[in-house]
């Protein structure tokens, strides 16, 4: 075996025996970049599971165009602007089959109660349906029914787990007492929906609505039908006024390139999660440097160089980052599971493979960059001190 081959395979094995002699600091080094991996991935995860959630379920009522208020955008949660004479007027127009207008009201954070005419809702979602479904079916309630009285709300089946509820259970929510009148499965709309006459009454928005979903005759007219529209509501200046869209084109701003501060929020966590993984690596690999000052000496004395030790603790640095990212990747799966049982309703994570590269690459610089300064600690020390030393 050539000697080159024979000088890696004895840098390996003493790279294994540092690792495994000082198993503590080891494991907790790897669990540390782990969690910094896990940190980046969940939030990820549950940025891209929350929105693509969102997008499903506006895609679950069948509407082809989205009309909002003028000064709106798409993902925004303005409560009630709109006219809901709009509804009728809209109904008119050439092209369209069904037209049905919703109010959104927030309850805080990203929770909202929908207003909704639900027959109208029911009628539209049953037109629709994904390619392979066997057949067309609107909301499909797995306890109980539809609205039966004016308090009454229907919510769907994460919902009802994450808050334990049941037909017949009441609620609390805008500061009033609601009766769950049904659970649904889950994809159609919003998480809660209640009847419209009484969240407007409720909210003092008595004839107002959020947003008109309009179903065409022809759904691949949907982006002629838009631009059209646009010109007959907002004549002289179609890009300013009110807000139309295609449900594709509203469904592809849900997006965290488009949500300026969620995408702000993942990078300052990405920061700090570097610094966590940076300083950790730092401080076990500047304590295995002072442990390890006589090895390093008796290596400087037998003819190693700056690179060979250079090597070594870059190598077993490595190492670590490899097999902590491989750990933080697997408690990935952790938090998504206790995510889906825990706050199914409120947050969902998805596993974005694209983004393992990236959160195994930034553990990776972050725990070389901590190597820094201990390495040249390393490679500055003096052959005779180092073998003094006690």
């Amino acid at each position: 075996m050539p000697l080159s081959a024979i000088l890696r395979v004895l840098v390996n094995q003493l790279i294994f025996a540092n690792l495994m002699h000082r198993p503590v600091r080891t494991l907790l080094s790897m669990l540390a970049i782990g969690v910094e991996v896990t940190m980046i991935l969940t939030l990820v995860g549950v940025s891209y599971g929350t929105l693509d959630a969102s997008a499903r379920r506006a895609r679950g009522i069948g509407a082809d165009v989205f009309v909002r208020p003028p000064g709106s955008s798409a993902i925004s949660l303005s409560s009630a602007p709109l006219s809901e004479k709009m509804v009728p007027v809209l109904a008119q127009e050439p092209g369209v089959a069904l037209a049905t207008g919703t109010m959104v009201q927030s309850m805080g954070g990203f929770e909202t109660i929908q207003g909704v005419d639900f027959p109208a809702i029911d009628k539209m979602a049953s037109t629709w349906r994904k390619p392979g479904d066997p057949e067309k079916e609107g909301f499909k309630f797995t306890e109980g029914t539809a609205f039966q009285e004016p308090d009454d709300i229907i919510v769907d089946e994460y919902y009802a787990r994450q808050k334990k509820l049941h037909p017949g259970d009441h609620i609390k929510l805008i500061n009033h007492d609601w009766r769950v009148s049904g659970i649904f499965e889950s994809g159609k709309l919003a998480r809660i929906l209640a009847p419209i006459g009484t969240l407007q009454r409720l909210t003092g928005n008595e004839g107002k609505i959020s947003a008109v979903y309009l179903k065409l005759t022809n759904p691949k007219q949907a982006d002629a039908f838009v631009a059209a529209l646009r010109g007959k509501l907002n004549p002289g200046d179609p890009d300013h006024g009110y807000q139309v869209y295609t449900v594709e084109d509203f469904v592809s701003q849900l997006s965290v390139s488009n949500v300026a501060m969620l995408k702000d929020f993942i990078y300052v966590v990405i920061g700090i999660a570097t610094i966590v993984g940076f300083i950790v690596v730092f401080m076990a690999m500047y304590t295995a440097v002072l442990e390890r000052t006589r090895e390093i000496g008796i290596l400087k004395a037998v003819g190693a160089g700056p690179t060979y030790i250079l090597n070594i603790l870059f190598r077993e640095t490595l190492m670590l980052a490899i097999l902590g990212t491989v750990v933080g990747i697997v408690l990935t799966y952790g938090t998504q599971w206790l995510i889906g049982h825990a706050v199914p309703a409120s947050l969902v994570q998805e596993t974005v493979y694209s983004w393992w590269p990236i959160a195994a690459a930034i553990a990776i610089v972050g725990a070389m960059l901590g190597t820094v300064v201990p390495a040249m600690r390393a490679v500055r020390q003096d052959a005779t001190e180092a073998l003094s030393y006690e």
